[in-house]
């Protein structure tokens, strides 16, 4: 291919040679470039949108069209240079948009990704126009290597990168540097100060900009944390934490205002916690829910937004981990006409999309179903939900009494804390309610345990409980890079005792690391659960002062799968790793 701009012409004489068009598909592409609308175009981004089939495929296959990301890798191997697929979340936005200017990354196709001493790592769409890269090599005085990209890709991180570097800058001279180090009784003195330019246009784009590239990146919390100088924006993407953006501090004191004015949280309010919750939309025209936390800190208020995407919550029992024989059991003990049911896990163990996917599910025409939460995670229009309110002494017990007087027929408390509420639950169970709740314990044996140290009498919890399940959330291995791995038999048996031996047809395999999962080999979660239903048997073994080890062997001898147990049942699926599992597993176990 000639040298210069990328032209259509040699890109599908280069595919015709390779072989990956056929001559029809490559008439079809001269015809649609005739169009005046489509000249401007990038030649690949043309082609991708033609989805024309690829002529390099078996005839027996189904046809398989042409997508921008293989074209951009053929492209690179056809000018011998790396391929880059670029990651928003692995790129220092200030210190890659402070090399060049936003006209001159656009009137070259070029963004960088990468900086070091030595040596700037910049992506082009034009990889055979590369006439800026002596005089960039001088400016920069530093070595350039170069990645061919996505040129979609390309063009929209260059306007967001550019254009959220621009707000910093706008909203750190519109706000100016402000105090260099606020300790903490600056902190009071700064509670009275009001407006910090939460309105700030500037403001409103690098939060709005926040907002939507957490939900691309699939993140579950946005953390921003004011520092000395400069501030850190972390996302939690599977339950691991990434940092993506730094800010200005002061920038970063309007950013958390800003969220607390979309929050209705009180804005001259610094030094107390406080709760608030937004609802908007994602990219894809979703109604995501955002439940926001705000704290002091030595260098100003650290804010925390859980993201709470409501497609999640309609899953099936299936998807979220279950297995069939598990998801039965569950259906059954959920849909008892009265007693009590918990689910008990660590903090960010999934407890709250097993109970509102259960909910959703349970939440029929003909069925009142009423829940008391602190917060309210979700707004479902299927259930009447009410919100715990300490200050006016609407506590979880509290609650629970009002809700009996509404003529439920499933009630869901959001924890049992206390003694208070752990008797209003057994009150509603034996009254002839569904009481689902949650609790903090191990496992789910556990739970029993708990419900006594808290109080409540061993006959009436044998009486009311139903069963309980335990649950932790491992992450899963990349669907697109994940290869079999051998499984060593001495982590295997740490992992599944002598309860489980290898299973005959097991598949395990090992993290990899591409693209999709940003070389960490994961992407996405899956569930692990403990399963007890109480029996006439172990119903008998609740006494005020009885052992756990006892009643947890009982527990299995009758059927109940130890959380160790499902992990080893992912792991010989294919579907996790043994080192993951043992990071979620309890201590104890």
């Amino acid at each position: 291919m000639p040298s210069g701009r990328l032209q259509l012409v040699p890109i599908l004489q280069a595919l015709l040679a390779d072989g990956i068009l056929s001559p029809a598909s490559a008439q079809r592409a001269r015809s649609a470039a005739a169009d005046a609308r489509t000249r401007e175009l990038h030649p690949l981004v043309l082609l991708a949108d033609l989805k024309l089939p690829r002529a390099d495929q078996g005839s027996t296959e189904a046809p398989v069209a042409l997508e921008m990301e293989a074209l951009t890798e053929w492209l690179a191997a056809r000018c011998q240079l790396p391929y880059l697929r670029i990651d928003p979340t692995r790129i220092e936005v200030g210190k890659v948009s402070e090399l060049i200017s936003l006209a001159y990354a656009q009137r070259h196709r070029i963004l960088p990704v990468a900086v070091d001493a030595n040596e700037v790592t910049i992506a082009t769409a034009e990889p055979l126009a590369l006439d800026w890269l002596p005089d960039l090599r001088k400016l920069l005085r530093r070595e350039i290597s170069l990645r061919v990209a996505n040129p979609l890709d390309l063009s929209r991180y260059t306007m967001e990168f550019f254009g959220v570097t621009r707000s910093v800058k706008g909203a750190r001279e519109a706000k100016g540097e402000g105090p260099g180090l606020p300790n903490f009784e600056q902190l009071v003195e700064l509670g009275s100060s009001g407006e910090v330019g939460a309105d700030d246009q500037h403001i409103v784009h690098i939060v709005d900009w926040l907002m939507q590239f957490a939900y691309e990146q699939r993140a579950s919390d946005i953390h921003l944390e004011p520092r000395r100088d400069t501030s850190k924006v972390r996302f939690r993407i599977d339950g691991v934490l990434h940092k993506v953006f730094e800010l200005p501090t002061p920038v970063m004191t309007a950013a958390v205002a800003r969220i607390k004015v979309l929050g209705r949280m009180d804005l001259a309010e610094r030094r107390r916690p406080q709760d608030g919750r937004i609802k908007t939309r994602s990219p894809g025209g979703r109604e995501v829910e955002m439940r926001l936390s705000t704290m002091p800190t030595a260098f100003g208020e650290k804010c925390v937004l859980r993201i709470f995407d409501p497609d999640t919550a309609l899953k099936p029992l299936e998807q979220l981990g279950f297995n069939h024989v598990e998801a039965e059991s569950w259906n059954e003990l959920t849909e008892r006409p009265h007693g009590i049911v918990l689910v008990t896990g660590p903090t960010g163990s999934g407890k709250t999309t097993t109970l509102y996917s259960t909910l959703q599910r349970l939440a029929t025409p003909d069925v009142n179903v009423c829940t008391i939460e602190d917060p309210i995670e979700m707004i479902a229009p299927e259930f009447n939900q009410m919100q715990v309110q300490t200050n006016i002494d609407l506590t979880f017990a509290a609650g629970v009494r009002t809700l009996l007087r509404q003529d439920p027929d499933i009630i869901m408390i959001g924890e049992i804390r206390d003694l208070e509420t752990a008797q209003m639950a057994i009150q509603a169970a034996l009254t002839g309610h569904l009481v689902l709740s949650t609790l903090h314990t191990n496992d789910a044996p556990a739970a029993i345990t708990r419900l006594l140290d808290l109080g409540a009498p061993h006959y009436l919890i044998a009486s009311t409980l139903n069963g309980v399940l335990a649950q932790r959330l491992a992450r899963t291995l990349c669907s697109q890079c994940k290869a079999p791995a051998e499984l060593d038999a001495e982590e295997w048996r740490h992992l599944a005792g002598r309860l489980m031996p290898l299973p005959a047809g097991a598949t395990p395999m090992g993290p990899v690391g591409c693209l999709e999962c940003r070389k960490t080999g994961f992407r996405g979660r899956v569930g692990l659960y403990e399963l007890l239903t109480l029996s006439p048997a172990l119903r008998a073994m609740i006494r005020a002062d009885m052992e756990l080890a006892p009643f947890t062997r009982a527990a299995v001898e009758e059927g109940m799968r130890p959380l160790r147990l499902a992990g080893a049942e992912k792991v010989a699926a294919g579907v996790t790793t043994i080192p993951e599992v043992l990071t979620v597993l309890p201590t104890h176990e």
